[in-house]
């Protein structure tokens, strides 16, 4: 279903985090994750990349148990793991790639979407001048 709808041009969002142990945080790893966050984030990245049928046997890797203790942030990536093999799209690429606390891996993906780099030119505009800081999002 979500196919279909990406086919007439819906964006599909889909919010989470592949890694995400509240639990496992250290709060002096502010960038950096854990060497069971890494090999299971970069895993992740594989199969979401390569092969997006892939994504759901992460739940036998020898890292999910730590990666994953609740489902509830990993489930998003299953549909987008699954929209991504119906319309077999190709351009699946990764926007943030980043740890943050040790557990937790700031990894989202992208499906048929293309962002300017963050040094190259593009993006949104510039708000108004007259624009209030708490008037935007940005």
């Amino acid at each position: 279903k979500l196919a279909a709808l990406r086919r007439r041009g819906v964006l599909i969002v889909a919010s989470g985090n592949i890694v995400h142990n509240l639990g496992g945080m250290d709060w002096k790893l502010t960038d950096d994750g854990y060497d069971w966050a890494q090999r299971f984030d970069e895993d992740a990245k594989v199969r979401m990349l390569s092969d997006p049928t892939e994504f759901a046997t992460l739940d036998a890797h020898r890292d999910f148990r730590h990666a994953v203790p609740t489902p509830d942030h990993f489930i998003p990536a299953l549909y987008l793991a699954g929209l991504a093999a119906a319309t077999k799209e190709a351009d699946s690429s990764v926007l943030v790639d980043d740890y943050a606390y040790g557990s937790l891996s700031m990894t989202a993906y992208t499906l048929g979407l293309s962002c300017p780099d963050a040094a190259g030119e593009g993006g949104s505009s510039q708000p108004p001048a007259d624009l209030p800081p708490d008037g935007s999002n940005i």
